[in-house]
């Protein structure tokens, strides 16, 4: 089990991992202080819109109100990006090591069929030449 495990880890492209670990973390960590740093909807103006204002107060806080939500709705989809670029780039890094270890699989079907016939020929020498000291 452990043997199946090692192949696979020394398949993976450590360099390319490696070389893309930056851009991963530093996607993260922008995604994070964006997230982090935001003020929940507790934290948000609140502007009074009861019956008992008059019309314009209650109308100028719909659209305080329809300001704020803009706002959110603005920060949201910034956030979206964000976390859909560093997804797009986990996806790519992602597909390259399933590419390496498909390919190491297929090499590997190769090198087996390599060494069977390269036992099946020893093997034959070897009756061979047992045969021609036994004549």
């Amino acid at each position: 089990m452990a043997i199946g495990w090692f192949s696979v880890l020394k398949a993976v492209p450590w360099g390319q991992v490696i070389d893309n670990a930056p851009k991963v973390v530093e996607g993260a960590k922008k995604f994070w202080s964006t997230v982090a740093t935001k003020s929940s909807a507790d934290e948000r103006e609140v502007v009074d819109v009861s019956p008992e204002s008059d019309e314009d107060a209650a109308m100028q806080g719909l659209k305080q109100r329809l300001a704020v939500l803009e706002k959110a709705n603005s920060e949201l989809h910034q956030q979206m990006v964000v976390s859909s670029g560093l997804i797009k780039t986990l996806a790519d890094q992602n597909a390259q090591l399933v590419n390496r270890i498909e390919a190491n699989r297929k090499r590997m079907v190769w090198l087996t069929l390599l060494c069977v016939l390269t036992a099946v020929a020893t093997l034959a020498l070897v009756a061979f030449i047992l045969a021609q000291h036994a004549a």
